[in-house]
C-alpha cells in the first residue's frame, strides 16, 4: 500500500484497508473505496499527471483524476466490464465510458436494446440513466498507454470482486476485450467457482453458459483501434447486446 500525504491521505489509505478486510455492504461504500484507492504508484502518478496536463479541447475542465466507480442500476442483470477508464474520458469526467469514442459506441448500443435512457454520454450530468444494466472496469485507473500491468490488476481485482457480489441479480456478463474476459473469468476461479472444461474463449460473439448461472458473452471493445479499421462494426457491437436481451428476456 502506498501511504499518502497528509491526514487526508491517512483517512485514505485505512479505508482502502478496510476494504480487504470487510465485505462491502453497499455500493456506494465500495464506489467511495474505489475512489480514494492510493494502491498502485504508477497509475496514481500517471493519472493525477493527465489530470494536470489536459488535453487542449478540455483545458476549462476540472479532471477527475482518481480511481473511476462503476456505474449504473444495482439491480442489474447486465454487467458490462470494460478495461480501463481512459485518460480524457473517464478520467476526466469520473464516470466510466463517458467522453470519449469508446463510450459514445457502448451507450449507443445499451440505448437501442432498453438498458439506457440516451444514446450519449459527455458528463455526469448529461441526464444518462442505466435500466438493468452496469457497467464497471478490470483496473479503475487511466493506465499509461492504455496498458494497465500485471500488479495493477492484481491489486484492482478485489473492486471487481466485490461489485460482482454486490450485483447479485447479474445473470449476463459482457465483456469487451479478451483482457477484460480473461480477468473475469480469473476472477471467478480466485472466489472458488469453476468455468467450463476446456476453459472459455475469447471471440466476438461467443457465449458460455457458466456453471455459476451466468452466461458470458465476448465482443470486441469499442476502440478507436477497433473501430476505426472495421474489426468492429456497429452491427457486429448491436448483436451482442441482442443476445444478451434476448438472454435476459428468458429469465
Amino acid at each position: 500500500m502506498l501511504a499518502a500525504q497528509g491526514m487526508t491521505g491517512k483517512r485514505n489509505t485505512v479505508l482502502v484497508h478496510a476494504t480487504l478486510l470487510l465485505p462491502m455492504r453497499s455500493l456506494a461504500v465500495l464506489n467511495t473505496a474505489i475512489a480514494n484507492c492510493t494502491t498502485c504508484a504508477r497509475l496514481v502518478n500517471y493519472r493525477q499527471s493527465i489530470a494536470r496536463t489536459k488535453r487542449r479541447q478540455f483545458m476549462d475542465w476540472i479532471y477527475w483524476g482518481r480511481p473511476v466507480p462503476g456505474f449504473g442500476d444495482p439491480q442489474a442483470r447486465l454487467y458490462v466490464l470494460g478495461l480501463a477508464p481512459a485518460a480524457h474520458g473517464g478520467n476526466r469526467t469520473r464516470r466510466v465510458f463517458t467522453g470519449d469514442r469508446s463510450g459514445d459506441w457502448l451507450y449507443e448500443a445499451l440505448h437501442r436494446h432498453g438498458f439506457a435512457n440516451q444514446a450519449s454520454s459527455t458528463h455526469r450530468g448529461d441526464g444518462l440513466a442505466l435500466t438493468d444494466c452496469y457497467v464497471g472496469a478490470a483496473v479503475r485507473c487511466a493506465p499509461p498507454g492504455n496498458k494497465p500491468a500485471p500488479d495493477e490488476f492484481e491489486h484492482c481485482r478485489r473492486f471487481l470482486r466485490d461489485e460482482l457480489h454486490l450485483l447479485k441479480k447479474h445473470r449476463v456478463v459482457v465483456a469487451l476485450g479478451k483482457i477484460a474476459f480473461d480477468h473475469y473469468l480469473k476472477t471467478c476461479r480466485a472466489e472458488g467457482l469453476t468455468p467450463l472444461s476446456p476453459t472459455p474463449k475469447f471471440g466476438h460473439g461467443v457465449a458460455y453458459r457458466l456453471p455459476w448461472g451466468v452466461m458470458l458473452l465476448g465482443s470486441y471493445h469499442p476502440s478507436q483501434q477497433n473501430t476505426f479499421t472495421g474489426k468492429l462494426t456497429r452491427p457486429m457491437f448491436h448483436s451482442v447486446f441482442a443476445q444478451a436481451r434476448r438472454e435476459l428476456g428468458r429469465r
